[in-house]
């Protein structure tokens, strides 16, 4: 491992020993923020992996009673009544703090266009029990939908930032402490043989001096 380049003095030592307590407590509380975001991260992929498996499954049937319904109905029929929606959905994003890192909060709510009605407006003649079902199913849905959306943004968040703390904790721990520490056991190994040179040198002027 390179040391760093300083001079070999007492001043420069006790510089770097410090910068070693720095750097080994900011590996520490670096390492415990990147195993809690690991911790966090982990619960939340198996919470977005069970929601999308349900998100998905009920798609799926609510498109089923779909198709069956298009086939049954006259396609302008269908056009005509998804032409115009008789709500409107408004999204509120808020923020959370997880770790240091900002993630959204997201709530929706579905606004009345018409105020007589929120519902489609369609004869009971013209339509059949599978439209009723998909449309169901399809308003049902639409709070898991923004729930995972939301959860799999958090969870991109946090390995972005998983990542770059991981990056950081390797920084420290196999390069910056590895040259402190290097370069602490040379300038100590350096003071040490200028101690002993210096005890030789008065050894040899009192012994000079003493002849």
């Amino acid at each position: 491992m390179a040391r760093l380049n300083v001079k070999p003095t007492r001043m420069e030592l006790s510089n770097l020993k410090s910068r070693l307590v720095l750097s080994t407590r900011g590996h520490k509380l670096l390492k415990d923020k990147q195993d809690e975001l690991m911790r966090q991260f982990i619960n939340l992929i198996r919470e977005n992996n069970l929601l999308r498996d349900e998100v998905e499954t009920e798609l799926t049937a609510s498109m089923r009673s779909f198709v069956v319904a298009k086939s049954l109905l006259n396609e302008s029929f269908i056009e005509e009544l998804f032409a115009v929606p008789g709500t409107a959905v408004e999204l509120d994003i808020q923020e959370k703090n997880i770790m240091s890192v900002v993630v959204p909060q997201m709530n929706f709510s579905i606004v009345d266009q018409d105020e007589k009605s929120s519902d489609l407006q369609y004869g009971y003649v013209n339509s059949n029990g599978e439209l009723d079902d998909a449309i169901k199913k399809i308003e049902d849905i639409l709070p898991k939908l923004l729930k995972l959306s939301e959860i799999e943004k958090t969870c991109q968040l946090l390995a972005d930032e998983i990542e770059k703390t991981r990056r950081r904790v390797n920084a420290l721990e196999y390069n910056m402490i590895p040259q402190l520490q290097e370069t602490i056991r040379y300038i100590q190994m350096k003071l040490e043989e200028n101690e002993r040179s210096s005890i030789v040198r008065m050894m040899k002027v009192k012994d000079m001096g003493v002849s």
